[in-house]
């Protein structure tokens, strides 16, 4: 019985030394990343190269099996803003632009679909023009 004890308080201290281990940087990336992301959009530079860099940062210090999603690196982002609103307080205003409007994106993605398949029937209409139309041999 003692021994039982023994065995389930070392498991015990052993999950809770894992979790610690796997979960500490998690949060930490998040942090540190929104701080890359929120310093580079106040020193002027542009939506895309400072959310690249903030991303980048959170992909590699994640690590595991399974890659952190863009939703989900601006998700970290958006939370540790939110969370840490004093020492942020100047990147609010570009939050915004880590999600977009989705209907505007909604949008914007059947447009594009649209566009890709007139092309795709120009593209095969052109096609048969030519074979038929400049045959060699026929007269």
């Amino acid at each position: 019985m003692k021994r039982l004890k023994k065995t389930t308080l070392i498991f015990q201290l052993i999950a809770m030394f894992v979790s610690t281990l796997c979960f500490t940087p998690k949060a930490s990336a998040g942090s540190f990343g929104a701080e890359i992301f929120c310093t580079m959009r106040d020193g002027g530079n542009d939506h895309e190269s400072s959310w690249q860099a903030a991303y980048s940062y959170i992909k590699k210090q994640k690590g595991g099996f399974f890659k952190t999603s863009p939703n989900q690196a601006a998700g970290q982002i958006i939370e540790t803003v939110v969370r840490e609103r004093d020492e942020f307080s100047y990147c609010v205003e570009y939050l915004d632009q880590l999600h977009p409007d989705r209907k505007l994106q909604l949008e914007n993605n059947r447009k594009e679909k649209k566009r890709k398949q007139e092309e795709l029937l120009q593209e095969q209409e052109g096609k048969q023009y030519t074979e038929e139309t400049f045959d060699r041999y026929s007269y």
